[in-house]
C-alpha cells in the first residue's frame, strides 16, 4: 500500500496576546514537530489525554487552519502552501466527522438540504438526481425509510441519528480521506457500537482511509489498524494496534493503557494500575527536557535537560521517543 497522507515535522503554536494592547509574546505549543503517515486504506488512530493537540492534528490536515511549520502531503502533493482555488480539487476528498453532533449540523436547515449540500458545491446535479442522492445516502448509513428523515431538522432527531447524518455527508463525495474527530464520545454507551460498525462497514464498502482520533483506546483498538500516542504536542509512541497493546513501550502507553476497561473480571485482577501523579502541564509553558518528566515514575536526570528523541524505531515499526526505552521496559516488564 502507498501513502495517501504524509505529515513531516508538522508544528502549530498559536499565539496568545498577554494584554489588549500588546502583540502575542507567548505560544500555545499545540503540535510540536510530529511526523508520520497513514496508508491507503488504513485506519490510524490517534490517542491521548484531552487538549494533546488531536483535534488540532486533524484542523490542520483539513487545511482548515495553516500550520505553523512543517509539510503535509496528500496523495503526494503538499497541501500547505497551495492557493485555495487549487485545493478545492483536494477539498473533497478530504472530509470531517466531527464529535459533537448537536453542534455540527446546522439547525435551520433540513437533513435533505445537509446531506446534498456536498454534491451542491462539487458536482452541480440537477434537482432529480440530488434527490436520488440524499435517498441513496440516507440508506447506506442506516436511516430508513429515508423519506422519514428527508425534511426533519437536526432536533427533530436523536444523538445518533445526527451523527448518522454527520457520516452521511462525510461519505456523499465518496472521499479519499475521513478525518474522525472523537466521533462517538458524545454518545450513549447503547449507539456507540452502532456507530463504530457503521464506520468499519462504510471503510470496508468504500475503502476508505482514515484518521480515528479518540481517546478511548479500547475503540480504537476495535477500529485502527496502526496507533499513535500523543502528548503534550508531541507523539510518543507509534506502531501496529498488537504493538501498542501486547508490548507498551512507553510509560505513558503504559498508564493509558491500565486505564482502558477489561471485561473478563479476572484479567482486571492481574492488571496493575499506573496511576500518573500530577496535572499535565501547561502547553504554554512544556516542561524543558522531555515533556513526559514531570510525570513519569522512571525519569533520571536526564529526562528533565535533554528532549526526547524523535520517534526511535525499537522493532519492526514499532516507534518509541525516549532516552531510556529498555531501562522502562525493563521495569515495567512484559505485562
Amino acid at each position: 500500500m502507498t501513502d495517501l497522507v504524509r505529515v513531516e515535522n508538522l508544528t502549530k503554536h498559536f499565539p496568545v496576546k498577554t494584554g489588549f494592547f500588546q502583540r502575542a509574546k507567548q505560544f500555545v505549543y499545540a503540535v510540536d514537530d510530529i511526523s508520520f503517515s497513514i496508508r491507503e486504506g488504513e485506519t490510524f488512530g490517534l490517542a491521548g489525554e484531552s487538549g494533546c493537540g488531536k483535534s488540532t492534528v486533524a484542523r490542520l490536515i483539513a487545511r482548515l487552519i495553516i500550520p505553523t511549520a512543517g509539510a503535509i502531503k496528500f496523495m503526494g502533493k503538499d497541501i500547505v502552501n497551495i492557493p485555495d482555488a487549487e485545493f478545492k480539487t483536494s477539498r473533497r476528498h478530504i472530509q470531517l466527522i466531527f464529535q459533537d453532533p448537536f453542534a455540527s449540523l446546522n439547525p435551520r436547515r433540513s437533513v435533505r438540504q445537509i446531506v446534498t449540500q456536498p454534491f451542491i458545491i462539487h458536482e452541480n446535479p440537477s434537482r432529480k438526481d440530488t434527490e436520488s442522492k440524499a435517498i441513496q445516502l440516507l440508506e447506506s448509513v442506516g436511516l430508513c425509510p429515508p423519506e422519514l428523515f428527508l425534511d426533519r431538522h437536526p432536533h427533530e432527531l436523536s444523538g445518533g441519528q445526527k451523527q448518522r447524518v454527520v457520516i452521511g455527508r462525510a461519505i456523499a463525495l465518496r472521499p479519499k480521506l475521513v478525518l474522525a474527530d472523537e466521533p462517538v464520545s458524545a454518545l450513549d454507551m447503547s449507539v456507540r457500537t452502532q456507530i463504530l460498525n457503521l464506520m468499519r462497514g462504510l471503510q470496508e464498502r468504500y475503502m476508505l482511509t482514515t484518521l480515528f482520533i479518540s481517546h478511548d483506546l479500547a475503540v480504537l483498538r476495535s477500529m485502527a489498524n496502526k496507533i499513535a500516542i500523543m502528548y503534550l504536542g508531541k507523539l510518543v509512541e507509534m506502531g501496529s494496534v498488537d504493538q501498542i497493546f501486547s508490548n507498551p513501550m512507553h510509560p505513558y502507553t503504559r498508564a493509558l493503557l491500565s486505564a482502558t476497561p477489561i471485561p473478563n473480571p479476572r484479567l482486571a485482577k492481574r492488571r496493575s494500575r499506573i496511576i500518573l501523579r500530577g496535572d499535565v502541564p501547561s502547553p504554554i509553558n512544556p516542561p524543558k527536557g522531555c515533556r513526559f518528566h514531570t510525570r513519569c515514575p522512571f525519569a533520571r536526570d536526564d529526562c528533565k535537560q535533554e528532549p526526547a528523541p524523535i520517534l526511535v524505531d525499537h522493532d519492526h515499526e514499532h516507534l518509541v521517543a525516549c532516552l531510556y526505552t529498555e531501562y522502562v521496559k525493563r521495569q515495567l516488564g512484559n505485562g
